[in-house]
């Protein structure tokens, strides 16, 4: 199954000395993706259904009551999980080690952060929306950023280039842009509410790209990555403080 990172890293390498062949590559390794799919990158404090899941149960792995989560996700009936489903969970998993005495609430843990990791040389950003900001905490999304705001709150262009993809077509990332700014570096802008521009046109620094929403994800929120030939860096490395 291919996911984002080799999605990228392919259409970077592949297409890097000939321009016109990038947007085709797009289109063809869309088409690809959306037949397979991709797995949507988990964050601290967010638990995916598997089959054989009930909220008891997951509550129970939890250290939480059903009636919580229930709250926590605005569920209006408790049958109606489904499989690949993303649930807010407030505590941290128990082990079960076949014990049937009940858990007491866990306290959430802080985000194990993965390493930082830079680029051989910098670009400039601005700040592709605006709200409160947090670090991917899951391997694949360690080095991006969730921007957390209001919905059809602006999305803009973190630095000025070419639109090289527009739509829908990874599963998990909902409506998403990805921008090439130069010959190694790229932005990638996903869980958008609406589109605003198409794959091809050239966007400027600040210009306003798309709206926040929440396609793909159970939060409103902008997650944003920034990419140096096919790789996450970290982002915030290289936006202002």
């Amino acid at each position: 199954m291919l996911t984002l990172s080799t999605y990228l890293h392919t259409i970077e390498h592949a297409t890097r000395r000939v321009p016109y062949a990038r947007l085709l590559a797009v289109l063809f390794m869309t088409a690809i993706l959306a037949a397979c799919g991709t797995t949507k990158p988990i964050a601290q404090g967010e638990y995916r259904v598997v089959k054989g899941d009930t909220l008891t149960q997951i509550a129970r792995k939890h250290g939480q009551s059903v009636a919580s989560l229930r709250r926590l996700n605005n569920l209006s009936n408790v049958n109606t999980i489904h499989v690949g489903q993303i649930l807010k969970v407030a505590g941290t998993s128990t082990a079960a080690s076949g014990s049937t005495s009940s858990t007491a609430p866990v306290a959430p843990t802080a985000p194990k952060l993965g390493p930082s990791l830079a680029a051989p040389r910098s670009i400039k950003l601005v700040w592709p929306a605006q709200g409160k900001s947090r670090r991917g905490a899951s391997a694949s999304s360690s080095q991006a950023v969730y921007i957390a705001g209001a919905e059809g709150s602006p999305i803009k262009a973190a630095a000025g280039g070419k639109v090289m993809y527009s739509g829908n077509g990874l599963r998990g990332y909902g409506n998403m842009l990805i921008v090439n700014h130069d010959a190694n570096f790229i932005t990638v802008y996903a869980h958008n509410k609406d589109l605003l521009v198409k794959e091809g046109a050239q966007v400027k620094q600040g210009q306003t790209i798309a709206t926040m929403g929440n396609t793909g994800s159970n939060a409103v929120n902008l997650y944003f990555e920034l990419r140096y030939n096919g790789k996450a860096v970290d982002a915030l490395r290289y936006l202002p403080k």
